[in-house]
């Protein structure tokens, strides 16, 4: 297998170990919440908490149990107190840490609702702060345990609660099946904001890690253009002194006869030079190589380089090119691209190792845009499968195009270096009978000109006026 592969499924490799695979992993990434935004949370709980229960009291003249109530908020005060002094703000918490947490301002927000009406008490519905919180920032084992007790602590206020709160010369009684329609609404919310937030967290995770990862693939291809770079320029510049050494050590050969010791040691230098001289060649011949040669290149040639390390892996691998409608005859010159080279030659390692025989990838423009489309004849991809193309969540190869192995983040990987270039991907099967998938990127002409407008303005040495 060519080094170039070898190389490209190593990484993918690497960067895979990066995303998670499953529930189990994406939560690896989560769990953690920093103390100082609990602590904060709370105090804004506790302010807010004491501004209604006193309107409430002085304001609206309800009576409550105002000494209970302020006892109850004065628990979250002092707890945010004692933390504040046996813990560092910044601190990351753990997991459990942070369950115990915000246990507690569950209880503690349930004890001072059941104190002023218990369901009947309109402001049940904060209940669901706590369950929110932690369904943002804890794994889901921890959420489900804070919406748990959330929802038992409603389920418990008919037993435990005081009345509601009223004014002396009025009363209100609010039947049974009203409380329970207000636990009903309570219990649905909680269920349903945790599980969003859960899932929402879950995606953004994923998201997260697999741009990442993206943004290694990216930085790994510019090292490389750069190294290619450098070697032509190192090939340039050692090439004189090479030529150099090697006629003189011709010369000094001649001068000495050949039963001479020195002869052999010469002719030894000559020949060591000739093949360093072949080294820097085989290195300003590259096409990694990004001089002022390469940067600009043929749409066709761009489309050779990417296929290239994929020829002669059991599959036939052809190479077209052609112009669409009102499109110039003559090949047009784009930027070489990295971000271009690695998604095309991803789109075609994929296509090669789920093909029977054949793999064709087919670079052709109009006056408007550039495309390159590859396809296969292998399986196709799977209909349960073609939504989630182009999301890092496609794990397992036998669920789609596939046959082993992963396939989600590479193609994410890929797409998102295409877009990133200005173009966009569209992915479909061949139309039966024919069997096989289909992915094609497109680009606006003014995204890869304008891609070249750029290196060209880089490039360009300033003038001084």
């Amino acid at each position: 297998m060519d080094e170039t592969h070898a190389s490209r499924e190593g990484l993918e490799q690497a960067l895979y170990s990066l995303l998670p695979t499953g529930l189990a992993g994406v939560e690896a990434a989560r769990g953690r919440a920093r103390l100082r935004t609990l602590v904060t949370l709370r105090w804004l709980a506790v302010a807010g908490q004491t501004a209604a229960l006193l309107f409430v009291r002085f304001i609206m003249g309800y009576d409550l149990p105002l000494g209970l109530c302020l006892t109850t908020i004065a628990a979250s005060a002092w707890l945010n107190v004692f933390l504040s002094f046996a813990m560092r703000e910044q601190l990351l918490l753990r997991g459990w840490e942070a369950t115990l947490q915000l246990a507690f301002d569950t209880l503690q927000l349930a004890v001072l609702i059941a104190l002023t009406g218990g369901l009947a008490n309109p402001f049940l519905l904060f209940l669901l702060a706590p369950v929110t919180v932690a369904a943002n920032s804890l794994r889901a084992r921890y959420s489900a345990l804070i919406a748990l007790l959330a929802i038992t602590c409603a389920a418990l206020m008919p037993a435990y609660s005081l009345d509601l709160p009223w004014r002396p010369e009025e009363s209100v009684n609010l039947p049974p099946l009203f409380q329970w329609g207000h636990f009903a609404a309570l219990a649905i919310g909680i269920a349903f904001f945790a599980i969003s937030s859960v899932r929402l967290s879950e995606d953004e995770a994923r998201l997260v890690r697999a741009l990442d990862a993206a943004s290694i693939v990216m930085a790994r291809e510019q090292k490389l253009s750069a190294l290619g770079a450098m070697s032509a320029m190192t090939a340039h510049e050692l090439g004189t002194p090479l030529a150099t050494i090697h006629l003189a050590a011709k010369e000094l050969a001649n001068e000495f006869d050949e039963a001479d010791p020195r002869h052999d040691d010469v002719k030894l230098i000559a020949g060591q030079a000739e093949r360093c001289r072949d080294i820097l060649g085989k290195l300003s011949r590259a096409r990694e190589a990004e001089d002022i040669v390469h940067a600009n290149m043929p749409l066709s040639a761009l489309v050779e380089e990417a296929a290239a390390p994929f020829k002669g892996l059991g599959v036939a691998l052809n190479v077209t090119y052609s112009p669409g409608e009102k499109g110039e005859p003559r090949v047009p010159l784009i930027q070489r691209s990295p971000e271009i080279l690695h998604a095309l030659g991803a789109f075609i390692e994929n296509a090669v190792s789920f093909a029977d025989s054949q793999v064709r990838a087919v670079a052709s423009w109009t006056d408007r845009q550039f495309m390159v489309t590859i396809s296969d004849d292998g399986p196709g991809f799977a209909a349960e499968v073609m939504p989630k193309l182009g999301e890092p969540y496609v794990s397992q190869r036998s669920e789609a195009h596939l046959g082993g192995g992963d396939m989600g983040l590479g193609f994410f990987i890929a797409k998102t270096l295409i877009e990133r270039t200005g173009g966009r991907i569209a992915t479909r099967n061949r139309t039966p009978p024919r069997h096989g998938a289909i992915v094609q990127a497109v680009w606006p002409r003014t995204a890869l000109e304008s891609l070249e407008s750029d290196r060209r303005q880089i490039n360009s040495p300033e003038v001084e006026t």
